[in-house]
């Protein structure tokens, strides 16, 4: 039988969600819910299950097996211990809550239910990720020391910065390293290893938005390894679509460089040698290279067959604790350890 999907949430990133859901085999998407209830309907129109403007009788009427919380961060309480008390594993969106105490609440919230909570944190399972990790795995770059990400978008210029997609970007208090570096803080420690501690640089660039949309930020990794994170939302890079991987990366060890562009091509430099494509296979579907079919997938291997899980909510705390030392880093002027 396959698994029942509710999904709460139809603003503009529960797009990607419905439509993973309703493409995964083994999944059956069977409702959807959204506070303004036009929003809801227009998008369980598109996959023909019913839509719903409160997610208890949704929870009553379609009985799911799953549910997928996909609402801005101050929802995000109520509703995991919602369905926490009805013992459903549920899986809700980064950022996890609007503050670190109540990121916390919620995870404790799922724990009392007995219930299973995922973060769906889909960076990690970009393809070109994937690949650098199994690559790194396998021993191609030798012994890994470093990692650097340049964050360039281009999409935060202006007044209208943000507006077309995602409007509260611009009332964040708390927004590069809250929204969108925690999903590089995750990637390198998906990619290296642990975080020992961080320097920070913050700053607003756009005078329209409230938080800060630029930064510097230095990693240190067990092993002495390094990460750097040098981001801002204004500038673009060479890219035909700027947000496919928003950045270009390179990862560094003994035995040479491995480099992603904007087009989510890889190349490999070995030491001393010229640098070469590495070819890999992905499909250019949904968001970034379908990472969030993929992640949901993943859940769903979990749930079916016991396999190891990434990114419960309990460990991702870890994550947000790396997130506050950034900003008390950039707040108070130095390194801080964790």
């Amino acid at each position: 039988m396959p698994v029942r999907v509710a999904v709460i949430g139809a603003g503009y990133f529960a797009q990607f969600h419905h439509d993973a859901w309703a493409r995964l085999p083994g999944a059956e998407l069977v409702a959807i819910a959204d506070l303004e209830m036009d929003k809801a309907a227009q998008a369980a129109s598109k996959h023909n299950v019913p839509a719903f403007a409160d997610h208890a009788e949704m929870f009553d009427r379609v009985k799911p097996d799953l549910v997928d919380i996909a609402t801005p961060p101050a929802s995000h309480l109520e509703l995991v211990t919602a369905a926490a008390k009805r013992g459903l594993p549920a899986i809700c969106q980064k950022p996890l809550a609007p503050t670190f105490e109540e990121a916390r609440a919620v995870v404790e919230a799922a724990e009392r239910g007995g219930g299973l909570l995922v973060v769906h944190e889909n960076f990690r399972f970009q393809p070109w990720y994937r690949e650098m990790h199994r690559l790194a795995a396998a021993g191609l770059l030798g012994d890994l020391h470093g990692v650097s990400f340049r964050l360039r978008p281009g999409d935060g210029q202006g007044p209208d910065a943000y507006l077309a997609r995602q409007p509260y970007f611009q009332s964040m208090e708390r927004f590069l390293v809250h929204e969108t570096a925690i999903h590089f803080i995750d990637t390198f420690r998906y990619l290296l290893g642990e975080v020992t501690g961080v320097m920070a640089r913050l700053r607003r660039l756009n005078p329209h938005i409230a938080g800060e949309d630029a930064g510097i930020i230095m990693f240190d990794f067990a092993n002495r390894r390094t990460g750097l994170f040098d981001g801002n939302r204004l500038n673009d890079h060479v890219a035909e679509n700027t947000r496919l991987t928003m950045g270009e990366m390179w990862l560094e060890g003994s035995a040479g460089v491995l480099r992603l562009d904007g087009a989510g091509a890889l190349w490999w430099k070995p030491h001393g040698g010229d640098e070469a494509p590495h070819p890999y296979d992905w499909t250019d579907t949904g968001f970034a290279g379908d990472s969030v079919h993929a992640f949901q997938a993943h859940v769903l291997r979990h749930l079916e067959n016991g396999t190891e899980l990434e990114n419960s909510a309990r460990d991702y705390l870890r994550n947000l604790e790396i997130e506050e030392a950034v900003y008390r880093s950039a707040r108070e002027n130095r390194y801080i350890e964790l």
